[in-house]
């Protein structure tokens, strides 16, 4: 499980979380950009991914469908801006509708987030361990932010179960 668990508000648009796993930086970011891992972690508790697919390479996009516990589908779609293998990624990310086509908030019913966010991730190596940092910028103010900090904290925690059971399947 994650050593350090750290949320920070960089501006009001701004979340910076770092968390440590117990994993190579390797296996966190095959499951950052291998569609079969990412759909295993991503989203709060409760959420699953029914459909993935990542183009990974600068320019290509990635599309995914979020289901809530309640049966309501939302899909998402960006661009990758930056990839540096193993060490840094930097993506877009909005609605969409099941076609890809970015649509606004207000598609799902929702007021406030801007039409795409920018995601940058860093993985650093620390002996058998990541040191995770991720930067999501273009959050609303508000409880739009504080939303998203604990999805992110769900997420991570789902996230470190997966890189577990993936270190013991590869054992």
């Amino acid at each position: 499980m994650p050593k350090e668990n750290k949320t920070t508000v960089r501006t009001e648009h701004e979340l910076e979380i770092t968390r440590v796993f117990e994993a190579p930086r390797e296996l966190v970011w095959r499951a950052w950009t291998e569609a079969e891992l990412f759909q295993r972690w991503y989203g709060p508790k409760g959420f699953t991914i029914p459909h993935c697919t990542i183009d990974l390479r600068v320019g290509g996009t990635h599309l995914f469908c979020m289901r809530s516990p309640g049966g309501q589908d939302m899909w998402f779609t960006g661009t990758y801006r930056e990839i540096q293998p193993v060490e840094r990624l930097v993506k877009t990310e909005g609605f969409a509708d099941a076609q890809g086509k970015a649509v606004p908030a207000t598609h799902y019913g929702m007021e406030g987030p801007p039409m795409e966010n920018l995601f940058i991730l860093k993985l650093e190596a620390q002996g058998k361990k990541t040191r995770m940092t991720l930067r999501h910028e273009g959050l609303p103010v508000g409880a739009g932010r504080e939303g998203a900090g604990e999805g992110w904290r769900q997420a991570f925690e789902k996230l470190a179960v997966v890189l577990e059971e993936q270190a013991h399947a590869r054992a």
